[in-house]
């Protein structure tokens, strides 16, 4: 049986989540390496004001999850698989070895940016939940127009669903989930990833990329975007400029994972969000947070499932 480390999108991002991380001289020295490379203080990104920023909020999410991983990694905590959900496939890449954290740290200071840039206001994405996709596709395409664009964004499970748009669009589809007994509700992001509205901004990223060094992964790297199992650098590369623009589809990646034998699922802080969406997956297995489980905890599950492949 094998195990995955997973890491969250934007959304569960707090005010000093970077003071929270462990006192460990691993976080020590990763912090002194962000911020020679940024050419900043590191920890001040976690702010109030900073945290309304994209860019901030990409670069705490990139940090908790390498940081987290890497202590893991040195306790002898080792995932067969990673895999990241948006934003947190930059840390997936580099704990799987595909990408090394200081080119990570610049190329999601310049995704951010470009995000953030593209849409400064007025945009974002909304989950909706307790309707199957086809309601949401029928919803988005009753709203859907030039002056309210809106588009499926997340396929996060059946029925937990995400969509990204302008508020006006947003405020819209929410009113009409609800109206169709499921609910809405707005997210902390404030762009309108993971459609064609930000295709530009990823070609963008992509010409930047194209710069940039990637390897074959140690660990198997799993897409959020397409559920596949991606080995060849080049993917990878593809893979993480284009994320922004493509669908994310959490539920079939976790499916995936469930079906290469995947038994355990460790989410990287902040936050469970990954966690209650893979549970119902993990049928036969476990899906934890490093948030809400001891390290000592997952250190016992992750040798019992290494211990039952054989």
């Amino acid at each position: 049986m094998k195990v995955i480390f997973t890491f969250p999108g934007q959304g569960p991002q707090y005010i000093d989540m970077l003071d929270d991380l462990p006192h460990h001289d691993i976080t020590q020295a990763r912090l002194q390496q962000a911020c020679e490379i940024l050419n900043e203080d590191v920890l001040e990104l976690d702010t109030a004001a900073a945290l309304k920023n994209t860019r901030a909020v990409q670069l705490c999410l990139l940090m908790s999850g390498v940081i987290h991983s890497d202590i893991m990694l040195s306790q002898g905590i080792i995932p067969d698989m990673t895999c990241g959900l948006s934003i947190g496939a930059f840390a997936a890449a580099v704990v799987c070895g595909a990408l090394d954290f200081s080119d990570a740290l610049t190329i999601v200071a310049l995704r951010g940016q470009l995000m953030q840039d593209a849409y400064p206001q007025d945009y974002g994405l909304s989950a909706i939940k307790g309707l199957f996709i086809d309601q949401v596709e029928a919803i988005v395409q009753q709203i859907n127009r030039p002056e309210t664009p809106l588009y499926l964004a997340n396929i996060n499970a059946e029925q937990q669903l995400v969509v990204a748009g302008n508020e006006v669009a947003m405020q819209k589809v929410i009113e009409l989930a609800k109206a169709h007994g499921g609910g809405g509700t707005r997210l902390q992001v404030s762009v309108p990833s993971h459609c064609e509205l930000l295709n530009k901004p990823a070609q963008e990223l992509a010409q930047a990329m194209a710069q940039v060094s990637f390897h074959r992964p140690q660990y198997a790297y799993l897409s959020g975007s397409t559920g596949r199992v991606l080995w060849q650098a080049d993917k990878i590369r593809d893979d993480l400029a284009m994320n922004m623009a493509r669908q994310v589809k959490w539920n079939e990646a976790m499916l995936s994972a469930y079906q290469r034998d995947v038994r355990l699922a460790v989410e990287c802080p902040p936050g469970s969000i990954l966690t209650r969406l893979t549970k119902p997956v993990m049928v036969d297995g476990e899906a934890l947070s490093v948030s809400q489980t001891p390290f000592e905890t997952i250190q016992t599950l992750a040798k019992r499932t290494h211990q039952a492949r054989y």
